[in-house]
């Protein structure tokens, strides 16, 4: 048989079989993306708001959160599963929802085996949901481990790590002393912390920061970004470290400034940095990283990489299409493409320009487009060009893809 044939025979069998998920009763999606999709042991649920299938919200905060998880449980139960099959969860707040009354409604949901799970606050969300949360789950829930360091708290509602199968998700960590409660003086010493409480439950699991595959560092005005690499940058190697995608936030709970957050694998012989010609090394992301047959790719906006880089565009729609030209070459450069993606993170400058948004980046998915979460991390900033001739960052895109 000819070579050629088969390797794309051998490809075509190894390749993760993918399935919608999308609920009867569930919410309309608002925009071009799939409630969930199972990619081989995986679900990928897109953030979920608080509006019921009837497009009301409920009266007062708890009722909002109530909702918006029984909006998750409606996407996982359709795909045969169970809320305790969830692994890992973000919840993004905005300030009219308080971070007491969603810790105790999220009590309700998982008051056993909570998954792992990062929080952050942010200016705005789509339909004007106060509250989205975003999960993954594992199909397999024997594979599902929770990974707790010695001296942590035992009144958490949430798994410090949690391990699904060979991959490791970690909440976020705060610069902030979890038992205390102190937040140290200064910037520096609140990075460090964060990155030393990731290390505790990443040692505890038997794994250290080269396992590392994917990174959000989320901060707030009050640390300088320069700062956070400095700090950052010396618990990685060089050109190898993990796909990242950094976000300034409002707000982040109980009052701290740095929060990090990211998934780990197991065996480093399925750990590998890809990176693009294009693309220079560097010391603080790696373009995409490969975790066994899942593709992290960091956050691309519309930036112009080489000699006078920058972003050039003045719109949300040319900055869109740059992003995911940039996030073609690295998919491409895995032998990928954008019908591999199974779940992406949009952050826009103002979701006044949501429909913008949505009308580029959904002609890049023509069949099943990945599920997505998208927020305004932040207040619109002022489009003004620099003396460079450069615009500001108006939006950026993040995916995960499965081979």
């Amino acid at each position: 048989m000819n070579r050629l044939i088969l390797s794309l025979i051998c490809a075509a069998a190894m390749a993760v079989e993918r399935k919608a998920i999308v609920p009867s009763n569930g919410p309309k999606p608002v925009g071009p993306y799939t409630p969930g999709i199972l990619a081989g042991e995986f679900l990928y649920v897109s953030g979920q708001g608080a509006r019921t299938p009837e497009g009301t919200f409920a009266a007062d905060a708890e009722g909002r959160v109530r909702q918006c998880l029984n909006n998750v449980k409606a996407i996982v139960e359709a795909a045969g599963l169970t809320m305790e099959h969830i692994v890992y969860s973000q919840v993004y707040l905005h300030s009219s929802t308080s971070y007491e009354a969603m810790n105790k409604v999220w009590n309700e949901f998982f008051p056993k085996n909570p998954p792992a799970r990062a929080t952050l606050g942010v200016h705005r969300m789509p339909t004007e949901t106060p509250v989205e949360i975003t999960v993954v789950a594992i199909t397999d829930l024997s594979k599902k481990k929770a990974v707790i360091p010695s001296g942590y708290p035992k009144t958490a509602n949430i798994a410090p790590g949690m391990m699904a199968g060979d991959r490791l998700y970690l909440s976020g960590f705060l610069g902030r002393d979890v038992n205390s409660g102190k937040i140290p003086d200064t910037i520096e010493a609140q990075v460090q912390l964060a990155l030393d409480r990731m290390k505790q439950v990443l040692t505890a699991a038997g794994m250290d920061f080269r396992h590392m595959v994917f990174v959000n560092p989320y901060l707030t005005s009050a640390v300088p970004s320069n700062v956070m690499n400095r700090i950052y940058a010396r618990h990685f190697e060089f050109g190898n470290t993990p796909a990242r995608a950094t976000i300034q936030v409002a707000f982040l709970p109980h009052g701290a400034n740095i929060e990090f957050t990211g998934v780990a694998i197991k065996d480093l012989a399925k750990r590998s940095a890809v990176r693009p010609k294009n693309m220079a090394p560097s010391a603080t992301a790696s373009p995409c990283v490969w975790a066994g047959d899942t593709f992290y790719c960091s956050a691309k906006s519309g930036f112009i990489t080489g000699v006078n880089g920058g972003i050039y565009a003045d719109n949300v729609e040319d900055q869109v299409r740059q992003s995911m030209r940039n996030l073609l070459d690295g998919l491409e450069e895995a032998g990928l493409d954008f019908s591999h993606v199974v779940a992406s993170n949009v952050y826009v400058d103002n979701l006044d320009e949501f429909a913008k948004m949505n009308a580029v980046y959904g002609k890049y998915f023509l069949k099943m487009p990945p599920t997505r979460t998208t927020v305004s991390p932040l207040p619109p900033v002022e489009r003004k060009r620099s003396t460079n001739g450069h615009f500001p960052k108006l939006e950026e895109i993040s995916i995960v893809a499965v081979k």
